[in-house]
């Protein structure tokens, strides 16, 4: 019997949090370099050209944002990234 998936009745800002505890707690480094990667597109999805931009050009600003990967509106286009990762890893709720 299958469990009911009921991540995308998660807030995004509920997804992040759960992906970023998962990964924290397993010290899941590919996690984070994944994330590292798509946030400057998932800024510039957000508007947030300036933010993009800073992302390409220092590494140091991905470390940064991925604290704040779970706020306005980046955190939106990153919620397939979170659900993606949740069920890649056998999380199907909260």
């Amino acid at each position: 019997m299958s469990t009911p998936d009921t991540l995308e009745e998660l807030s995004s800002k509920e997804l992040h949090d759960l992906a970023v505890s998962r990964a924290k707690r397993h010290l899941d480094l590919r996690f984070f370099w994944r994330l590292a990667q798509i946030l400057p597109a998932a800024e510039a999805g957000a508007g947030d050209m300036e933010g993009a931009e800073a992302d390409v050009q220092m590494l140091r600003a991905h470390i940064d944002d991925i604290t704040a990967s779970g706020r306005g509106e980046v955190v939106e286009t990153l919620r397939p990234f979170y659900v993606e990762y949740l069920r890649e890893h056998g999380i199907h709720s909260a």
